[in-house]
């Protein structure tokens, strides 16, 4: 398959997902475009190994394994997965580290053998495989590469993967027998794995959301001046993805850090109203 038709295939794996990724970057030059959806494409599909279906881990590990092993053949025109043809090209072109995207299997390799974290440091170092390599293949297709931005932009994908896991507490739970909640801090406030799933969370539950809410804030706003260190033309996108994570936080803190009884979500509403904002910010010279 040529590398067009490959990025045609990847395209629609991108249409087919209502999520951030896909929508984004729609103010970008039209090369850029392409080159995010292929990205998109290629995350999705690496977390479909590593999550859909009803696979045991030992063949999910083996999925894994020959994904990672179809990339690299792909880099040497050797593969005929039109994910992988489309995003070797699009690392040669832009003339990308692959490691980004190796990290990004071993994330979901990680997740095969580990359902529980120890502590706080050791859950930022698995947000080093599962979040941060996506905004360093981000900047790398906009040309960036500074040791400044790229510091930037891992504070902002880690309180956004922080920001994911406080929302989905339960879900995480009861659908896939995870627990990103550091065992360390469980233990500071009294917090049991049972208490994850109750009909209402404990008020000793909630305090230890607060924390972790806090701490995902914090690389968040930390994160924030990337917005204004990027091409104009991908500034409201950068931004939306600092204010979809920071709303979050607002409305978890919203609803008492109760996220056990009811999970926050911002729905299509949500996310144009976030639009608007950030837009405004930056016809006004506001901040994020």
């Amino acid at each position: 398959m040529s590398a067009r038709g490959a990025r045609s295939r990847a395209a629609g794996i991108a249409r087919r997902h209502d999520e951030n990724f896909p929508v984004a970057f729609l103010l970008a030059p039209r090369d850029v475009r392409s080159d995010m959806r292929v990205l998109y494409a290629y995350c999705r599909t690496t977390d479909d190994i590593g999550d859909a279906g009803v696979a045991t881990r030992e063949e999910r590990l083996a999925a894994l394994d020959a994904w990672e092993q179809g990339l690299m053949r792909a880099m040497d025109h050797r593969e005929d997965d039109p994910v992988l043809i489309a995003v070797a090209d699009v690392i040669r072109r832009r003339r990308l580290p692959i490691a980004p995207f190796t990290r990004l299997i071993e994330a979901n390799r990680m997740d095969q053998r580990t359902s529980r974290w120890e502590s706080h440091e050791d859950l930022l170092a698995y947000c080093a495989h599962s979040a941060t390599p996506v905004g360093r293949m981000v900047l790398g297709v906009l040309g960036i590469h500074d040791a400044r931005r790229v510091a930037l932009s891992d504070a902002t994908c880690t309180g956004l993967q922080l920001v994911n896991f406080w929302q989905d507490v339960r879900r995480d739970l009861e659908e896939r027998d995870r627990v990103y909640v550091p065992r360390e801090d469980m233990a500071i406030f009294g917090v049991a794995v049972d208490d994850l799933t109750a009909s209402l969370a404990r008020p000793a539950t909630c305090e230890l959301l607060r924390m972790e809410v806090g701490r995902a804030r914090a690389l968040l706003m930390e994160g924030a001046p990337l917005r204004g260190m990027v091409p104009r033309r991908v500034r409201l996108d950068i931004g939306m993805f600092t204010a979809g994570g920071l709303w979050v936080c607002d409305r978890i803190a919203g609803q008492g850090y109760d996220t056990i009884a009811a999970r926050p979500a911002p729905g299509r509403r949500g996310r144009a109203a976030m639009a608007a904002g950030v837009a405004w910010r930056l016809l006004t010279g506001g901040g994020t």
